[in-house]
């Protein structure tokens, strides 16, 4: 195998993870602050009362400010896929660029050209004209949000393709498969839906403050109703489908599922672990195996939530990467060689291509496809299988936090709106500066749904298919690190900002 620059492929990572993450804290904000805007104008219109208007307004400034940066950091992020990943984009770029394009023609196009009308367009366009322009703007950002989760989606669990061995990429056989895959819609709906959590905390938070400034008391309250009411909804519904992600996961990312839950043996009868601290076990390598200092199980769980059976057997770390042939289970180290065997048939069908022997172009081809399900094992041929497990503590932790601060935001949201209800919370202060101090942990438990999502797939870009040592564009490694700190502060510089702008407005006031 040729030589892998492992500090390149570390950098690119660093890089993108680094684009991504910052925006991300952009992204669910406006996912979810959208449609509390349109709720709020909806109900302006229908009653014309002015009260909802200013609302409506002051919650559009905020959610202004947060959109325009979360562009600026988007289109940086679609941009290094050619720039760093430029093998993956070329291997499949007929097929993640397809949902990446009807983001940019379809869904960004229309909010962004009724996101004026939204703003510029009060006493200029008729109220309902308006009214239906916001609510384009929130059904065209959750639309950006559809394609670009299918593309990721795409990645996690690749299907709907056929691979051309002409070209040495991967083509769209089926856009439906694609687009309705279940791993695409769990992500797209699990993702929006923590998306609208965070807003839905965003807007009780800042409430929180002017209830405790004794300012605006009254469009705090209605505001804390509104995002309550669709917070707890939207709480709900993530349990839901956070638990439909889970099965996902369970039958197609086992490893992923694994390293979530630190279950070295599979096990019948497989309990869940609520919490648990991690002790390293260096007898196997890569830390992947690790034992439990303490946990807290619940008994039959982990079974039935992932094949909705308390007696299933859910393999473990060990079964995938030894194999357990008993389980139908096949080692790491077969699929290792299976893999550099579809590589070899790959060059072999080229080269007899080339020579114009078709006969053994034809019995090439069929051993590269025969074994093309563990195409991207090929890559680690004579390396430690144990390199394919993913971080375990971090994807353990990571899961555990944000489940645990999800519940948290349920209860807090329960709590404020019965308190509204009852017209008691502008006294409760120590409610009133929980949802204030929640607001940083919404984002840190969205956070961490990417970090379960991403760091618990790797070594992948493509599951099975493209290892990420496959996928980096040849670069310097110098180059990836100059470009990482630029783009440390200049995001930094621009979060600053946001920061600010958006402090400065909330000090201003519910105005018109």
């Amino acid at each position: 195998m040729n030589y892998i620059d492992f500090s390149l492929v570390d950098w690119s990572r660093a890089q993108f993870a680094l684009t991504a993450m910052y925006h991300w804290i952009f992204v669910p904000l406006t996912l979810g602050l959208s449609f509390i805007l349109a709720f709020m104008e909806t109900v302006y219109v229908r009653t014309g009362n002015e009260e909802w208007k200013k609302m409506t307004r002051f919650w559009m400034t905020l959610f202004g400010v947060n959109f325009a940066i979360g562009v600026a950091t988007g289109l940086i992020l679609e941009f290094e896929f050619g720039t760093n990943w430029s093998n993956y984009s070329w291997f499949v770029g007929d097929i993640f660029g397809a949902p990446l394009a009807i983001e940019g023609i379809m869904a960004f196009f229309l909010e962004t050209t009724f996101i004026a009308v939204m703003f510029f367009g009060w006493n200029k366009v008729g109220k309902k004209f308006h009214l239906l322009s916001t609510w384009l703007v929130a059904i065209g950002s959750n639309l950006s949000a559809l394609w670009i989760l299918v593309a990721n989606g795409w990645m996690q669990y690749p299907v709907g393709m056929k691979f051309n061995p002409d070209t040495a990429r991967n083509e769209m056989a089926d856009f439906w498969e694609v687009l309705f895959s279940p791993m695409a819609l769990n992500k797209f709906f699990h993702t929006v839906g923590s998306g609208y959590v965070l807003a839905s905390i965003f807007v009780v938070g800042i409430s929180a403050w002017f209830m405790l400034k004794k300012r605006h008391q009254l469009l705090a309250r209605k505001s804390m109703i509104v995002a309550a009411v669709f917070g707890l909804a939207s709480s709900i519904f993530l349990i839901v489908t956070g638990d439909s992600s889970a099965r996902t996961i369970a039958h197609h990312q086992p490893m992923k599922f694994a390293a979530m839950e630190n279950l070295y043996v599979g096990k019948e009868n497989a309990p869940l672990t609520i919490f648990g601290i991690l002790k390293s076990d260096e007898s196997v390598p890569n830390n992947a195996k690790l034992d439990f200092h303490f946990k807290i199980e619940v008994p039959y769980v982990l079974s039935y939530m992932a094949f909705l059976d308390p007696g299933a057997y859910v393999p473990g770390v060990r079964d995938l990467v030894e194999g357990n042939p008993e389980r139908g289970i096949i080692s790491y180290r077969d699929r290792i060689e299976k893999g550099s065997r579809s590589i070899k048939s790959l060059a072999e069908y080229k080269m007899a291509q080339k020579a114009g022997n078709d006969s053994l172009a034809g019995i090439a081809l069929a051993l590269f496809e025969q074994d093309y399900a563990h195409f991207g094992y090929g890559y680690y041929t004579n390396r430690d299988p144990h390199e394919l497990v993913p971080d375990i503590p971090m994807t353990f932790y990571s899961f555990r936090i944000m489940v645990g601060l999800g519940f948290h935001f349920l209860a807090l949201l329960a709590v404020v709106l019965i308190l509204c209800l009852k017209k008691r919370i502008d006294k409760q202060k120590v409610i009133l500066y929980t949802a204030m101090w929640t607001i940083p942990l919404a984002y840190v438990a969205s956070m961490l749904g990417w970090v379960v999502a991403e760091v618990g797939r790797q070594p992948w870009v493509i599951q099975d298919i493209m290892p990420t040592i496959a996928a980096v564009s040849q670069l310097r490694s110098s180059s990836v690190q100059v470009t990482f700190w630029i783009f440390a502060a200049i995001f930094t510089g621009l979060l600053t900002a946001e920061i600010g702008i958006m402090l400065r407005q909330i000090k201003k006031g519910f105005q018109e």
